[in-house]
């Protein structure tokens, strides 16, 4: 009798672990991989616009399916070191800050190990303009392309090639693919000159002409145009692309193209997301 007692705790622990150890298995194997937070403008150009949009439905729906954290967030006053210090990886969606202050607090975030994803717009300068080059470390040391130089018009379609297998960003992209429609940049300096920069891809010589116009300068016939590097020291990559087409000509604002419509593309973004949230720096 006197061991009753001590069999029914027994047996009352083998029940408290059975029913809660999957509650705590369930939790730890539903902690996100690492975090993702998107800064975002949303208000001049619609084809920017409408990138944002689709890449705020696109995310979240990979989060889900590969089992990451994504927010987003247009305030760009949260782009503060405490806030900063909960995410693993930031995406410049379509601008970038011009607050002397969250331009600090991420080159720090930056300096200190964290990831970041720009794309096509992030990256734009233009002195004069609305977006003049006043912000040297961003585009002339962590991006190396200085300011823009032009662009092809109307948003189209190009073969991209890959310029660096070795990368890990680039281990499950085919040599070539067809990109989704984009208005392709051209920049100040020459990338290939930069020793810290990787080129990843470019636009092949397949894809010319690239652009229809209506002026002559809008439509590349020849030349090196990078569209995806990274920067050996700093955990980052920028893409070209994230300029949808648009129907400007006929007033409707209707999206005529969606840039993760391109399964090679989409695969080649979502691995450069993991490679940020939890790779290392490549040299």
């Amino acid at each position: 009798m006197l061991n009753n007692p001590s069999k029914a705790l027994i047996r009352l622990a083998v029940l408290c672990i059975a029913l809660f150890l999957p509650v705590v298995l369930f939790a730890q194997n539903s902690k996100p991989k690492f975090r993702v937070i998107a800064f975002y403008t949303a208000k001049n150009d619609q084809a920017h616009i409408s990138f944002v949009h689709e890449a705020n439905k696109w995310f979240p729906q990979m989060a889900e399916k590969y089992k990451f954290a994504y927010d987003s967030t247009s305030n760009w006053s949260n782009l503060n070191a405490e806030y900063l210090s909960h995410y693993q990886v930031v995406l410049f969606l379509d601008t970038r800050p011009d607050d002397p202050a969250q331009r600090e607090a991420f080159q720090k975030y930056m300096e200190n190990g964290g990831g970041w994803m720009g794309f096509h717009f992030s990256a734009f300068a233009l002195t004069p303009s609305t977006y003049p080059q006043n912000w040297d470390w961003y585009h002339n040391e962590f991006l190396g392309s200085g300011q823009y130089g032009s662009n092809t018009w109307r948003p189209t379609s190009a073969i991209l090639r890959v310029e660096d297998k070795d990368h890990p960003v680039t281990k499950n992209t085919p040599h070539t693919f067809k990109a989704s429609p984009n208005e392709w940049y051209r920049w100040e300096k020459d990338l290939r000159q930069n020793p810290n920069i990787r080129i990843l891809l470019a636009i092949d010589s397949a894809s010319f002409p690239l652009g229809t116009g209506p002026k002559q300068s809008e439509i590349w016939h020849s030349g090196y145009y990078p569209v995806v590097w990274t920067n050996k020291n700093y955990k980052m990559v920028y893409f070209n692309m994230g300029h949808n087409d648009i129907d400007y000509e006929h007033h409707t604002n209707k999206d005529l193209s969606h840039t993760f419509d391109s399964p090679e593309e989409s695969k080649l973004i979502l691995d450069a997301l993991f490679w940020v949230g939890t790779g290392k720096k490549v040299k």
